[in-house]
């Protein structure tokens, strides 16, 4: 609000001595320095209009060109090929994000096309192993569009290395949608490592089903915690939690659905869900209240048509609940915020310090 001709001015009335004014420019610079970081988040703006529709739509489809949609002719390019295509790529769209990066009104167009150029990094590595051949268990796994639907040890570094993109991008590019190709390659990893530790080529995972299940459940809830941590300690540099919470809770809950267990085993799954439910009040992330909702669901109508099949009451019964559960969520959504308020009353301080800054 007050620029160094003011204070000029000031000195000139009277008002402050020419020291004194120094001292205040000097130190709007380095407290401007100092915050720089922080402020950055906040000059973007918050709205998702139909420019940025169209700015995340662009975005993905330059994704997906180099992906999903790689054709035969794509890949016999060759590795070296691949790779050279890859890194023009990054660098090209490094060097467009890191122009539009410094102008709030264009910042999201920036950091979204640094978030191509990040994805640009398992095809490189693709292309060096393919020239190469440097495959994990020592078969190739296929074109590079198999990387997207199909689970092979041979991409576990393409995806190691798409993780560590991530993690520099964000180092010098504080956007958050850059963290959506990471945690795909984390997802990715998460199925690919098992196939690692095992030594096992695709066609044999029946009969390693439930420690593939088992180490999806573990990895998804380390990336919960991780997405958890997030929200509390860096959320004051935007929402980079949304898509870590996304996969994680995608990837824990997708693996505790796959299994089939005995009764006992299904109302420990019902209880879950009711927890995820709970979780998603406490860390105001509603992905994990629609993953729970459905897992009710579930567990319901495995009781509907496997232990009170042959009861007329419990479809009634049902009924009933799941207009119960209607409402209820009527009631919390109007009531969210003086609960949120409550839950903060009544939490002890150590508890409290575990809830999102933005809900404190």
């Amino acid at each position: 609000m007050i620029d160094e001709t003011d204070l000029a001015a000031a000195v000139a009335a009277g008002i402050i001595a020419d020291d004194t004014r120094a001292k205040l420019i000097a130190f709007a610079r380095d407290r401007g320095a100092a915050g720089r970081l922080a402020a950055e988040p906040a000059s973007a703006p918050s709205r998702f209009d139909a420019v940025h529709v169209l700015y995340y739509a662009g975005a993905l489809i330059v994704m997906a060109a180099m992906g999903l949609f790689s054709t035969t002719a794509f890949n016999a390019l060759g590795g070296w090929a691949l790779a050279a295509i890859a890194l023009l790529y990054a660098a090209g769209f490094v060097a467009l994000g890191r122009a539009l990066w410094r102008r709030p009104e264009t910042r999201t167009p920036g950091g979204l096309s640094i978030a191509i150029a990040v994805s640009m990094a398992p095809l490189a590595v693709y292309g060096v192993q393919d020239a190469l051949n440097l495959w994990a268990l020592g078969d190739n796994p296929g074109i590079y569009r198999d990387f997207f639907p199909l689970m092979n040890a041979s991409w576990v570094y393409m995806e190691l290395a798409t993780v560590a993109a991530t993690a520099l991008a964000l180092r010098f590019f504080p956007f958050p949608f850059i963290l959506f190709v990471g945690c795909v390659a984390l997802w990715f990893l998460s199925m690919d490592l098992a196939l690692l530790i095992l030594r096992q080529n695709p066609t044999d995972w029946d009969a390693s089903w439930e420690f593939r299940r088992d180490f999806s459940i573990a990895f998804g809830l380390a990336i919960m915690v991780a997405a958890w941590a997030t929200d509390i300690k860096w959320a004051r540099f935007g929402d980079f939690g949304f898509w870590l919470h996304l996969f994680g809770a995608l990837t824990f809950w997708g693996a505790l659905s796959a299994g089939e267990g005995d009764e006992f085993g299904q109302a420990a799954y019902g209880a879950i869900n009711v927890a995820l439910i709970a979780f998603a009040i406490f860390v105001d992330r509603r992905i994990y209240a629609v993953l729970g909702a459905f897992g009710i669901a579930g567990y319901l109508g495995h009781l509907a048509f496997n232990v009170f099949s042959d009861a007329l009451a419990f479809t009634f019964a049902l009924s009933a609940i799941g207009l119960a559960i209607i409402f209820a969520g009527i009631w919390l959504q109007r009531r969210m915020k003086a609960i949120s308020a409550f839950l903060d009353a009544a939490m002890p301080p150590a508890l409290r310090a575990l809830r999102p800054a933005r809900l404190r």
